[in-house]
This record gives structure tokens, C-alpha cells and sequence, in this order.
């Protein structure tokens, strides 16, 4: 059962007709959900960033549910993501530790869906307002997830929408985002994206051993990179140590973009998965490299299975971009 953590940004839950709804649906219908009120919590702004990641660490999923704010978060949650998705916790060369986790934004929007258009008077899209914290998750290497929002979901008494109505709306809400948690643990695309993320989180530490990666690659894997091919796990070996007497320990590959696409027959389990990734490293003085340090963008297309959680590659290749 994958750990489910519910981050609270509501500035004031208690006055919620929507908000506390949700949280208390979430409470009662997933086995194994954390959530931490902020606005209980820190009511002085001040956050315990220690317990905050100690929460985060133990979570396999992690939700951001809050009220929709002049197209943004209450600045409650804003705190909290400026303190506690720190330097070498959340991204930089040692900032890995919420790699692989699923990332759900989850909120309520006061005004109707119809104004978010080009021709409303919101002029924009909600998912466009959504960028900023859709990078925040690229960057700390966790895996973005289609956000779950409703309309509608403020109460004004005698002015706009009734009590029952907005509750109703919250139950509605609650039971999308529900399902949302339960397809996306269970789901291929997720195991491979997890995989993804693990792989290059071990790889930035270029490990003496290489057995955490041949343990994932099929016998006679083909690899294709700019160094040349490279087949099967010797070919695998003789590649990892050109990359280790180029590149220093403390590598960062940021995975900017992945997509999972089914092979063939789905019940076949085979998949391509194409991804774009920067790496920032620091090279060897007597490397090809010279000491230079490496940001490099580079396309990459893998052929992999998925056996009972397990991904197996196939193919594996590794094409720079180009950029002029």
C-alpha cells in the first residue's frame, strides 16, 4: 500500500466548506493517508522544516490540496514550499530525496469553469497557472500528475451557490482525486516512471559497483550512446567505465521531460519510453572532458519490459540535442 501524504495549504481550514470536506473523505476512504494542517500546525508561519521533509521522506504520493488564490496558492503553502523543498533536499547536486514521488495538485476554484478561457474573464486556462508548480515537481524529480480541481466550490450565503451544493461538489472532488491515487500507484506508466527516477537518481553517484544497473538491464541489451554501441552487460560495463573516468561522483540528471508509450499488445507488457534529459556534472582533469563542467540536453528512447513491478531494458538509446 503506497504511503499517501495531504499537505493542507487552507489558511484557515475551519471556515472551509469545501476543503475540510475533502481532507475528511480522503481520511476515511484511503488506508494509509498522513494529513498535515499547516494552518494548525504553523499558525505563526513559522515551519518545522525538519518534520516537514521527515513527513515527505516517508511518502510515496504527495498531494497539495488547497484553495485556488488569485490563480495561485495561499501563501501559507507558499512558505512551506520555499522552506521545506530546499537546496540538497529538493533539487541540486545532492537534492534527490523526492525523486520518483507522485506529485497531485488538488483544489478548489471559486469561479466557473467557463471563465477559464481565453474568451472569459480569467483570459487563461487553470493548467496554464499551473506551470510554476508543474516545474517545481520537474525539478525536485517527482512525477507530475493531471491536477484534480472543481468549480464552483465557494459558498456565499444568499449571494453564490448553496452549502449543500458546494459539500456535494467537495464529495465529488474527493472521490475523482481518490481514484486518481489508486490508478496511478497501480499503474505501469507509474512503475516505470518510478524506475526512471531511481535509475538516474543512482546513477548520479556513479557507484564503484555496477550491479544496481546490469540487475535491470537484459542480457543482451543493446545501448547505443554518442560513445558508440555497446551490447549486453560487458558492453554495459565497458561503457559505465568510460562515464566513470569522465564524469566525478555528484552528477545531476534532470529528467525534464518522459513519456510511456504501450508496444504492441498491451498484455505483451513491452513499452517505449522517451525522455529528455540535462545533465550538469563536473568532469576529470585527465578525462576527454579536460575538467570542463557538462550541461548537457540529450534525448533518450528506451525499449523496456514490465514483469510483476520489475522493469527490464532492452533498448537503449541516447541521441544529444542540438542546440543551434
Amino acid at each position: 500500500m503506497s504511503n499517501v501524504l495531504v499537505i493542507s495549504g487552507h489558511p484557515n481550514l475551519n471556515e472551509s466548506y469545501t476543503n475540510t470536506v475533502i481532507l475528511e473523505s480522503l481520511q476515511q476512504g484511503l488506508d494509509s493517508v498522513e494529513v498535515r494542517r499547516l494552518d494548525s500546525l504553523y499558525p505563526d508561519y513559522q515551519i518545522d522544516v525538519a518534520a516537514e521533509q521527515q513527513a515527505l521522506l516517508k511518502a510515496d504520493v504527495v498531494v497539495l490540496q488547497f484553495p485556488f488564490y488569485w490563480y495561485s496558492m495561499p501563501a501559507l503553502l507558499k512558505k512551506y514550499l520555499d522552506d521545506v523543498f530546499s537546496y540538497n533536499f529538493a533539487y541540486g547536486s545532492k537534492g534527490d530525496k523526492l525523486k520518483g514521488k507522485d506529485f497531485i495538485l488538488s483544489f478548489t476554484i471559486g469561479g466557473p469553469e467557463e471563465s477559464y478561457d481565453p474568451l472569459g474573464y480569467n483570459h487563461f486556462t487553470v493548467e496554464l497557472f499551473m506551470y510554476p508548480l508543474q516545474q517545481t515537481a520537474y525539478l525536485a524529480g517527482m512525477v507530475y500528475h493531471k491536477p484534480v480541481y472543481s468549480h464552483r466550490m465557494v459558498y456565499i450565503p444568499g449571494v453564490y451557490n448553496t452549502q449543500e451544493d458546494v459539500e456535494s461538489r467537495a464529495r465529488d472532488h474527493a472521490a475523482a482525486l481518490m481514484t486518481q491515487i489508486t490508478t496511478i500507484t497501480g499503474s505501469a506508466d507509474n512503475q516505470i516512471q518510478k524506475f526512471v527516477a531511481n535509475w538516474f537518481a543512482e546513477f548520479d553517484k556513479l557507484p564503484e559497483e555496477n550491479a544496481f544497473f546490469t540487475e535491470f538491464l537484459a542480457d543482451d541489451v543493446n545501448i547505443t550512446m554518442p560513445e558508440g554501441t555497446f551490447i549486453g552487460h560487458e558492453g554495459f560495463r565497458d561503457w559505465y567505465a568510460i562515464a566513470r573516468a569522465t564524469f566525478k561522483p555528484g552528477c545531476d540528471h534532470q529528467v525534464e521531460q518522459v513519456e510511456v508509450k504501450p508496444q504492441g499488445d498491451t498484455q505483451a507488457n513491452l513499452y517505449q519510453v522517451e525522455l529528455r534529459i540535462r545533465l550538469q556534472a563536473e568532469s576529470f582533469e585527465d578525462s576527454a572532458l579536460k575538467g570542463e563542467s557538462v550541461n548537457l540536453l540529450v534525448n533518450e528512447t528506451w525499449s523496456v519490459s514490465l514483469d510483476e513491478g520489475k522493469v527490464t531494458i532492452h533498448d537503449y538509446l541516447v541521441e544529444p540535442v542540438n542546440n543551434d
